[in-house]
């Protein structure tokens, strides 16, 4: 799919650049009122550091991901994709 994810990198606190099979790149930028549950071992900057990519998806340890198809949609649509 366009969707997938080829290439994460995390490039400040909370904020990651990434780039899609198409050619597609943006940024995604996580607010801290978003870090709970789930993604709540993201506050840890040693874990947030540790994005990669996982067939196609942006991962962290623990098998915790993001969707890489709404992902793709708002950085096509805007450049990136703010999680609130």
């Amino acid at each position: 799919m366009d969707w997938d994810v080829v290439s994460v990198k995390a490039i400040a606190p909370l904020e990651l650049s990434v780039s899609f099979k198409d050619g597609t790149e943006g940024r995604v930028r996580f607010e801290a009122s978003h870090l709970k549950g789930v993604f709540e071992a993201l506050n840890s900057s040693e874990v947030f550091e540790q994005a990669h990519v996982d067939e196609g998806a942006v991962s962290w340890p623990g098998e915790l991901d993001l969707a890489p198809d709404a992902m793709y949609r708002e950085i096509k649509r805007a450049g990136e994709w703010v999680l609130r």
